[in-house]
């Protein structure tokens, strides 16, 4: 049994008085709840935490009732899923009541409220998104997430099939991981599954497949994940302008952001892997549903001259 891995000391965020009244208005009686997912990997990972996620199994309306006898404001704003936002002092907290899922068509999930923390764990997606942690910072891991943080291994929960058929969003979802947090090459089962089931990704909305496509072009390095993408067909599968163009250009360019000192910016990323054919950019902006301005921007880079090298 591997030792007690506790965030008391590396935290800041977990001292927040908000969050801390908020998870022991919570706990109370025999209720229970943890910091879940993203704040306790990035933690682990020595990362910036954004946003703080809580679990716990209160079911909504009692979620409700004790945030705002905590003096919290509350919103609704997944209730059929199990989630409400419990606001103060300017932060705002997701509280989620523990779930297993009773139904999945690869997009979305029917769930039925818990109490059993190794369940709600088992239907997330990878084990570095599963943990949890208590109030004192104790972190609570029930799938291995903690040995795979520490090899910067990211690795499906369970099967890996099982777990992309609930939803096929979960095959971006990897490689967009990898890209951030993984190290060396790909878990060779993940790898394998996303390869198989990239078919599923035409059953996703294209905002979706744009969201997360930007996601991991935003990672300080995305170029090993892209270069798995392209090895699985997954690339192809969701930006088939990529395919005879390559990706050879993103390499030359995240050596010139870093010498340079240039924030990552998802588009000019984009730009490197695809052609400046006008026509073909109009077609993928409006496949994947950009926003004006990219769509825009991608056109005025098409049309410009290329810049004819000093002699």
């Amino acid at each position: 049994m591997s030792a007690p891995v506790s965030l008391a000391g590396r935290a800041d965020w977990l001292n927040e008085k908000h969050l801390q009244r908020l998870l022991a208005a919570l706990s109370g009686g025999d209720e229970q709840a943890r910091v879940a997912g993203g704040a306790v990997r990035n933690t682990l990972l020595g990362q910036p935490v954004a946003d703080i996620d809580i679990a716990a199994t209160t079911l909504p309306e009692e979620t409700i009732r004790r945030a705002e006898a905590a003096g919290f404001k509350t919103v609704p704003t997944g209730i059929e899923h199990g989630t409400v936002t419990a606001i103060a002092g300017g932060k705002a907290y997701e509280v989620t009541t523990l779930r297993a899922d009773i139904e999945t068509d690869g997009r979305r999930a029917k769930v039925s409220f818990g109490r059993d923390w190794k369940l709600d764990a088992e239907r997330r997606d990878f084990t570095i998104n599963a943990l949890y942690a208590e109030a004192d910072g104790n972190v609570v891991d029930l799938v291995g997430g903690i040995a795979d943080i520490a090899a910067r291994r990211l690795r499906f929960i369970g099967d890996a099939e099982a777990r992309i058929r609930e939803d096929y969003l979960r095959i971006l979802r990897f490689f967009r991981f990898f890209a951030w947090y993984g190290d060396g090459r790909p878990d060779a089962e993940g790898l394998k599954a996303c390869a198989r089931l990239k078919d599923g990704l035409g059953q996703l909305s294209a905002e979706r497949i744009w969201s997360e496509l930007k996601k991991l072009l935003s990672a300080p390095d995305p170029s090993r994940a892209l270069l798995w993408m392209r090895q699985a067909g997954v690339l192809t599968s969701v930006l088939p302008e990529s395919e005879k163009w390559g990706i050879d250009a993103i390499h030359g360019l995240i050596r010139t952001e870093r010498d340079l000192g240039w924030t990552a910016d998802p588009l000019l990323r984009l730009e490197a892997m695809v052609p400046p054919d006008a026509a073909r950019l109009k077609t993928l902006a409006g496949r994947l549903k950009f926003s004006a301005a990219e769509a825009e921007r991608l056109r005025h880079w098409a049309l410009t001259a290329a810049i004819e090298p000093k002699t």
